[in-house]
């Protein structure tokens, strides 16, 4: 194959086919998008001269992806973080090209496996890319942002797995179909083979569209009125000491005047310190709160006094008709809630306030309210679905507070909103999200939007909301299934097979 050949085919083409994908995404939720880009990547890894070939081919693909679907993380680093421009945009190619290798290591893997065309294409492919993405989501706290199982929430056929083995076995399921794809474009016409893929491709759309018709959950008591409060508060006054007054008073507002029986505010909307809130604020909601047998969740920094010692904890704190209980946030954001060790120069280039907060306990009760059991995630808690498993089946609805004001007007806020459909569907919960500028929204126990907010407009969403008990097959048994299915796809894959011996004459 010559060079221009090599560019075009294990370059150019898994590169674009990485970017494509993120159209499967939201806001644009064309979900048969990045089926056909795995396609795509696994067809060039089949036809791949060596495993150094397939490896380069893997970043590509990966490199396309990420800066098509991540480079948000450039405005939260130039914008809001004050890092000059020339340096935020290296610092965002370099955290995509890291989230790269992953792809890139896969391919590699492929490469070094069954010597059988179809055996690579169809199971060590999907096997190898799912497991180095599970990894992504593991590896240095984990970073499981647009999880290709993501995609297939709400619409698809194959987001039915999604209640039974997760997003990972979404992401399998489709990264299967995918191999099957890449596998009929070298089957030879009306072979067996092409018919048996034609077979395991529809057979895996037709269960997971059974899959979806099953109840897993069931309702529980009465809805309850919910409101969400969305303060839009640009990022860079909302610290200012003359935003401040105008703040409080917007919540307080939006709390007084709503008839909701729990009333939920973003993730730290209040610009200070829980101890520090002007004199009597809290007061003001308390009583009103008791008055209206109304509870209030509010998204604050808190603080605590542990022996010489002062820690800062990103809370959600109850307020109102219940005793006052708080969620404090365990899975913080490197370099944006904390500095890793050894990176403490960072702080020299960035300029994000409170870059050292404590992690909230590993293990938290959900916040009792209006009778019920509310499981919380604090801004991007929920991408981590075994996380949030641990509140159930005690929660009957999830609640997420977040503020992705840090990323502008780019995908990040409606991918964040996909991520909160996904664990709604795996849990079979409807999860409520209160948010600063967007995406604030309910959505339903099937993952599906019930009703949103636009974006970057100050605005009270109210909602009605089912509680729902019972346990489905995800929340009983979390990653288990899929990481078992993947170890055994992954043995069979490299495992050579024996010749057969010759007759005995």
């Amino acid at each position: 194959m010559n060079a221009v050949a090599l560019l075009a085919r294990g370059i150019l083409m898994p590169a674009v086919a990485g970017a494509v994908a993120v159209l499967g995404f939201a806001p644009f939720y064309a979900w048969p998008v990045p089926i056909a880009s795995l396609a795509v990547l696994f067809h060039v890894w089949e036809r791949s001269g060596s495993p150094v070939q397939a490896a380069i081919s893997g970043f590509a693909f990966g490199l396309g992806f990420f800066l098509a679907g991540v480079s948000w993380v450039f405005v939260s680093l130039h914008v809001f973080g004050a890092m000059p421009l020339a340096l935020a945009a290296i610092a965002t190619f370099i955290f995509c090209a890291y989230l790269a290798l992953l792809p890139a290591a896969a391919g590699w893997l492929v490469a070094r496996g069954s010597a059988q065309p179809l055996v690579r294409v169809v199971l060590l492919a999907p096997m190898a890319f799912v497991a180095l993405e599970w990894f992504r989501g593991w590896f240095f706290t984990g970073f499981p942002w647009l999880a290709m199982g993501w995609s297939q929430v709400p619409a698809s056929p194959l987001a039915g797995f999604a209640p039974v083995v997760g997003t990972y076995g979404v992401s399998l399921a489709m990264a299967v179909a995918a191999g099957c794809a890449a596998a009929l474009l070298r089957s030879a016409p009306w072979s067996r083979s092409r018919y048996a893929l034609l077979a395991g491709a529809i057979a895996l759309f037709a269960i997971g569209a059974a899959l979806r018709l099953v109840p897993w959950t069931h309702p529980e008591g009465e809805p309850i009125g919910m409101a969400l409060v969305q303060g839009n508060v640009a990022q860079e006054l909302k610290w200012s000491d003359e935003a401040r007054t105008k703040t409080y008073a917007d919540y307080l507002k939006a709390i007084v005047e709503s008839e909701a029986r729990v009333v939920v505010i973003p993730e730290t909307a209040l610009p200070a310190f829980f101890d520090r809130l002007p004199t009597g604020y809290v007061d003001a909601i308390r009583d009103h709160a008791r008055a209206k047998n109304q509870e209030v969740f509010l998204g604050v920094v808190e603080r605590n006094a542990s022996g010489d010692r002062l820690d800062y904890f990103n809370s959600l704190m109850s307020v109102g008709a219940g005793p006052p209980r708080a969620w404090r946030k365990r899975h913080l954001v490197p370099f944006g809630e904390y500095i890793p060790r050894g990176f403490g120069w960072v702080l020299a280039i960035l300029h994000i306030p409170l870059t050292d907060f404590g992690r909230g306990d590993a293990k938290q009760p959900p916040i009792p309210a209006a009778g019920i059991n509310f499981g919380v995630a604090i801004c991007y808690e929920d991408i981590f679905g075994e996380e949030m498993i641990a509140q159930l089946p005690d929660a009957a609805v999830l609640v997420n507070v977040s503020n992705d004001a840090w990323f502008g007007e780019s995908l990040a806020a409606d991918q964040h909103l996909q991520a909160s459909q996904v664990r709604a569907l795996e849990t079979g919960r409807w999860m409520v999200r209160a948010t600063n500028t967007g995406v604030t929204a309910a959505i339903d126990a099937r993952g599906r939007v019930v009703s949103r907010l636009p974006a970057f407009t100050q605005a009270t969403l109210n909602a009605s909301v089912q509680p729902r008990g019972g346990s489905t097959p995800y929340v009983r048994w979390g990653n288990f299934p899929v990481l078992a299915i993947l170890a055994v796809g992954l043995f069979l894959g490299f495992t050579p097979r024996r010749p057969r011996e010759a007759p005995v004459p």
